[in-house]
């Protein structure tokens, strides 16, 4: 394939998928040019989207920063991407850099539109840094303290970095709690603990939801202690969500708060931008317990049946990284 040719993957919802090709612009001289090595699909916002199930209320909010299209669909969507820059400034060719595109294995994008990946990075691992983003941000929401015994409901990809990361807070104890016994190993190669919902702990300082379902924010308010707070990560797009507030939750002053990523944090806002923080989360991606997140392997060629699967109920694929055919030579490796 020439270098002013690329295939991306288009959502069309619902329940469609398709590689169509494209021209590539010639990069300007603030441009890059980029061969894509890897990607991975941030499953909660894409599946919600190939499905059709994002509210129209939300399509601006919920439009990737390169997408090409408009929802409902079909659009070109994704924004974990990671390659090799081909072509622009002198200092930036044949650098390894992360960028907010969507799957496609080439594409041309201003030179501050992508972050150089650190060097003890690898950049296979790389892919993580947008949900790495959305897990930083939740930990400035939520502000956990120093011996807090905290809770993270749905051991997902989410999930599983908000528990990495407050399992290196001093005297933190972290629970992992899913539905998905084989789970467990993920939390003990995080440093956390696992645990089945009936069998969690109770009275918890902090609890975090990841699960994006009605049973695991339920149990993330069945777990908070009195006065506690309750994070949910979850985005449920268009699926209804029955909430059981005539518990504990009243008696209890339990604060339920939403924490999402399209915007920092109040606790950082005046001193942290996007950028910054994006490069906080590659420069967490160093951390190789973390490669314990990573499914098989799929091929670009493949991505319309990866989209198909992931979309399934029963599916418990945990992040899901793509490898490109037309970049796997010395100038991309893992």
């Amino acid at each position: 394939m020439t270098a002013d040719i690329a295939r991306a993957l288009w959502l069309v919802p619902p329940r469609h998928a398709e590689l169509r090709t494209e021209f590539l612009a010639t990069p300007g001289s603030d441009e890059l040019r980029i061969r894509t090595c890897f990607s991975a699909i941030s499953r909660g916002t894409e599946t919600l989207v190939y499905d059709g199930a994002v509210p129209e209320s939300e399509y601006q909010r919920m439009r990737a920063p390169f997408q090409a299209g408009e929802l409902p669909g079909p659009v070109k969507h994704g924004y974990a991407n990671v390659g090799v820059v081909e072509a622009g400034p002198a200092a930036w060719r044949g650098r390894y850099v992360f960028c907010l595109y969507p799957h496609q294995t080439h594409y041309v994008v201003p030179v501050d539109a992508v972050i150089s990946v650190p060097a003890n990075v690898p950049p296979a691992r790389a892919v993580l840094a947008a949900n790495m983003e959305t897990a930083v941000n939740a930990l400035w929401d939520a502000g956990p303290r120093i011996g807090d015994r905290v809770s993270v409901v749905g051991a997902g990809v989410i999930g599983s970095l908000v528990a990495g990361l407050c399992a290196r807070l001093p005297g933190v104890e972290v629970e992992l709690v899913d539905i998905d016994s084989e789970r467990a190993r993920i939390a003990t190669a995080l440093g956390a603990v696992f645990a089945a919902p009936d069998r969690a702990q109770r009275g918890r300082d902090l609890v975090f939801h990841a699960s994006a379902s009605a049973a695991g924010l339920n149990t993330a308010l069945d777990l908070a202690g009195t006065e506690a707070e309750v994070i949910e990560l979850s985005w449920f797009g268009s699926h209804p969500t029955t909430v059981a507030l005539g518990g504990a939750f009243h008696s209890q002053r339990l604060t339920l708060r939403a924490s999402q990523v399209g915007t920092v944090s109040p606790a950082r806002a005046a001193r942290w931008d996007h950028g910054r923080r994006l490069a906080l989360a590659l420069e967490l991606c160093a951390d190789p317990r973390f490669d314990v997140l990573f499914a098989v392997d799929a091929a670009f060629d493949d991505l319309p049946a990866v989209m198909a699967r992931l979309a399934e109920s029963t599916d418990r694929t945990l992040c899901q990284r793509i490898v490109y055919s037309e970049t796997q030579d010395s100038s991309c490796s893992t």
